[in-house]
């Protein structure tokens, strides 16, 4: 039954924060199995820069010498792996914001943002690690494993349980500044777009000027956001294909200039609008919901700002 105003849930209740995991796991782990070709490329142009140099010749490498189901290898790892962390990154995050922004009243919103995101994803990727450290080796080892059901249980035979965990630091590395960047960025974005360009208060738009904005922040939030985790993502490919046993032997291999521009042209392709989407896909929930989308400045700041202003 639908509460106050035509709410499913009303907003930081529990039903809200099980709703926003829900819309965080389906919109993350879609959007990344929608664009798993590009994945696919994109890891393997890290691995291999010789062979894989650029987006149309190593599209049509994989396709002439794997056949073309090679594009879609580790869509399981994508679908469900993304999809948990997805719950817990935009769950979480919804939580950790209404906690510090309550404990911290007289700070900066950036260093709520920051620590909200922060916060979220330390939990987001402990539950990614495993998926990803299969999704890589079936992604980039044709012989490893078809997918997750018979990956899982390869490599735990092999590497143990510590296998799984290998590259949790340097997932740590990659996520954490994107996943701050990304939440900071968005949320100023909305809050930019709504006072300078649109020039009226969230409440005042349509349902869909709000998703409008949405995917304008996205899109510049996941650019952004790309561009600071690139290095980190390229030392989490390394290690997980044992190019590199340890991360400082990573970053020797691949080299410094090479960490920042290495598969970022596809990585840019990628996330952006995986990033735009997930947002779209997670805003529409709530707006089905009756919630309103994410950020932007509630009523109770925009009163507070004229308040003090």
């Amino acid at each position: 039954m639908r509460g106050f105003e035509g709410r499913l849930f009303e907003e930081f209740s529990p039903g809200y924060y099980g709703l926003c995991t829900v819309g965080g796991m389906l919109s993350a782990g879609t959007t990344h199995l929608a664009v798993t070709p590009l994945d696919v490329l994109k890891v393997n142009m890290q691995v291999n820069p010789v062979k894989y140099n650029r987006i149309g010749s190593g599209f049509s490498t994989l396709w002439k010498e794997q056949g073309p189901s090679s594009l879609w290898r580790g869509w399981s790892g994508k679908l469900f792996g993304y999809g948990v962390q997805g719950g817990c990154k935009f769950g979480l995050y919804e939580y950790f914001k209404k906690l510090y922004s309550d404990v911290l009243k007289d700070h900066n919103r950036s260093v709520i943002f920051f620590l909200s995101s922060a916060s979220a994803q330390v939990f987001a990727d402990v539950a990614l690690c495993p998926f990803e450290a299969v999704k890589v080796r079936v992604q980039t080892q044709p012989m490893f494993a078809k997918g997750l059901i018979d990956g899982f249980p390869k490599l735990y035979s092999t590497e143990g349980i510590s296998g799984f965990y290998k590259g949790l630091l340097p997932l740590w590395g990659r996520n954490l500044p994107f996943s701050m960047i990304m939440f900071t960025t968005f949320e100023h974005s909305v809050d930019l777009i709504y006072k300078n360009i649109i020039q009226r208060r969230r409440e005042d738009c349509s349902r869909a000027q709000q998703l409008g904005v949405t995917c304008l922040a996205a899109y510049s939030a996941g650019a952004v956001g790309t561009i600071v985790s690139n290095p980190a993502d390229n030392i989490v490919s390394s290690l997980y294909n044992k190019k590199a046993d340890s991360i400082m032997q990573a970053v020797k291999n691949i080299g410094i200039g090479n960490l920042f521009t290495r598969s970022l042209p596809v990585r840019i392709a990628l996330v952006g609008p995986v990033v735009t989407m997930q947002w779209f896909f997670y805003d529409s929930i709530k707006v089905l919901s009756g919630l309103p989308t994410s950020g932007g400045l509630s009523k109770k700041q925009l009163e507070d700002a004229k308040l003090s202003s």
